[in-house]
């Protein structure tokens, strides 16, 4: 049996809601998000679970909260897992942004992997800490599924890093909607993303909610 990791982003936000930018922000989910995590654990609790691994952001441990309060595994908290922190930017829409720091914003959205938000992280810091903890996983768990609970840029970064795709491109090229889930497993050829984005686990409502 080969290491399989499930990449799942936390529910809904307000910040998520109103598509404005949230790393830093320790919000919390809204009732939606909370359906939304309760729903994944509806429809994932019967899986045998190796481990969880999970960002310590407010919105991403209510997220894991109902299924590891079912299984009964604690999840493993890791700062590695934390969102792209967007300094000057974080609650704003990007048409705020865009407008304030005009400069910024068009060279971070030309390559993010270099480019930091005013006063925030690049792509390739978030790779760094993010891979420690893959890396980690790796190492102490050669099977088995291993949930790892995190954020929408973060997730793309790592599936970028892992698949050899461009950092640069995370945002134009893998997409990681609300409650989504990725997969991912490490066979003898390297790692085989087996599924992107899926939220079948989601009812019709709460899929077509408004925001990222």
């Amino acid at each position: 049996m080969n290491l399989t990791l499930y990449f799942l982003r936390h529910g809904q936000t307000e910040c998520s809601r109103n598509n404005s930018f949230c790393g830093s922000i320790n919000s919390e989910l809204t009732p939606e998000g909370l359906e939304m995590a309760k729903a994944f654990a509806d429809t994932y609790s019967f899986m045998d679970w190796t481990a969880i691994f999970c960002s310590p952001m407010q919105r991403t441990v209510l997220t894991a909260k109902p299924l590891y309060e079912a299984i009964g595994i604690e999840p493993q908290l890791r700062d590695g897992l934390k969102e792209i922190n967007y300094g000057l930017w974080e609650g704003k829409t990007a048409e705020v942004i865009s407008r304030e720091y005009h400069d910024d914003y068009i060279r971070w959205s030309a390559d993010p992997a270099w480019n930091a938000p005013t006063g925030g992280e690049m792509a390739v810091t978030i790779a760094y800490r993010a891979l420690q903890v893959i890396e980690e996983i790796k190492q102490n768990y050669t099977s088995g599924n291993v949930l790892v609970v995190s954020h929408k840029a973060t997730i793309r970064i790592i599936l970028c890093s892992v698949l050899g795709i461009d950092v640069g491109r995370f945002r134009f090229r893998l997409g990681c909607p609300v409650a989504s889930v990725s997969i991912v497993e490490f066979t003898s050829h390297g790692p085989l993303l087996k599924v992107l984005a899926e939220r079948s686990h989601l009812d019709q409502r709460l899929q077509n909610l408004p925001g990222t």
